[in-house]
């Protein structure tokens, strides 16, 4: 039996797709839970299995990879059944669109968008003490200076108006593409598919809820998702009840601009 350790995050969504290939394959591993807010995944021990300082890592017997794409198409790769990449050479290519989008920007406006309504408010509870040392530890520094404008200026900060207006658009495309065919990347469900699973669930929980229940495809599909014996096992039963407490106090602010910033 292999030794599968998974440094991971119980919120990451990156985290949480990697828990849904390991449960899609029934694959059994132990988990390292980081604290990001204390900035687990800064410390020595962590940064020289992972130099970009990220979640998630996953070492098997020794051997370590990152990058959540990367590490679930290995997981396809080593455990074959059942797959989760198409058959079909056209079908395949889509997915690795799909996939590519979450890394060329999705991720990135999902993170800025969850930290200037939910995620500051966790910051701030530690003090400016605690804040300065994790800032401290970033390595990108336009990664720190946006989290600086987060914290400092929330759904004001200049960077939450274009990343609500990116995901818009990608609702829309989401919704045009399953207009022809059930899932992202044909009639099967695939890593596509799966890597938009925890996504689905925070675009809910930031404000988007009525934007996906508008597109009857978009939600029907979310569902599906959602009720994939994988998606409990890797996302449902990992969301964190403070995190979750604090998007629903946020909710009906974020909402609001974001109606505000659509409509303008």
């Amino acid at each position: 039996m292999a030794d599968i350790t998974l440094y991971h995050n119980d919120m990451s969504v990156c985290s949480a797709k990697v828990r849904m290939a390991l449960a899609e394959k029934d694959v059994t591993w132990t988990g390292v839970h980081l604290d990001l807010r204390a900035g687990d995944t800064q410390k020595p021990d962590y940064a020289a299995l992972n130099p970009n300082r990220l979640v998630p890592t996953l070492v098997r017997d020794g051997r370590v990879l990152i990058e959540s794409n990367i590490i679930c198409e290995y997981i396809d790769d080593a455990w074959p059944t059942p797959p989760l990449r198409p058959a079909d050479a056209y079908d395949r290519a889509r997915m690795r669109l799909w996939m590519k989008l979450l890394d060329d920007w999705v991720h990135g406006a999902t993170g800025t968008i969850s930290l200037c309504i939910a995620f500051r408010h966790q910051f701030l509870r530690r003090g400016e003490a605690a804040i300065e040392a994790y800032m401290s530890g970033l390595v990108d520094p336009q990664r720190r200076e946006r989290l600086k404008l987060a914290l400092a200026q929330g759904m004001d900060a200049p960077a939450f108006a274009p990343a609500i207006r990116r995901l818009a658009r990608l609702l829309a495309d989401l919704d045009a593409t399953l207009a022809e065919h059930p899932y992202l990347a044909g009639q099967d469900f695939s890593l596509a598919d799966l890597a938009y699973a925890p996504y689905m669930i925070r675009f809910m929980a930031i404000g988007f809820a009525d934007d996906i229940r508008a597109r009857p495809r978009l939600a029907q599909w979310a569902e599906r998702l959602f009720e994939r014996p994988s998606y409990r096992a890797g996302v449902a039963e990992w969301l964190n009840p403070g995190a979750v407490e604090i998007m629903r106090e946020q909710h009906d602010a974020a909402r609001a601009r974001i109606r505000g910033i659509l409509a303008g």
